[in-house]
């Protein structure tokens, strides 16, 4: 199965389009949320302040890899 996310209307290349960021950036975004989901709901139980922060982590990363590919 092959998918591509496409963002358009960026200023950080001259076709204004992006496909190899905003795809990586799903992807790993994804992984992470399996990892991070499960632990942050662990830790939710003890500490919730730090819980939702994991919790918000697949976000970062999708923003920490996407917007520094330009293309």
């Amino acid at each position: 199965m092959a998918f591509a996310c496409i963002e358009c209307g960026t200023y950080q290349n001259p076709c204004r389009c992006k496909v190899v960021g905003p795809t990586l950036g799903v992807v790993l975004c994804v992984l992470s949320a399996v990892v991070c989901f499960p632990l942050g709901a662990l830790t939710w139980v003890c500490a919730r302040s730090r819980g939702r922060a994991i919790m918000g982590t697949p976000v970062h990363v999708y923003s920490r890899v996407s917007n520094p590919i330009p293309f």
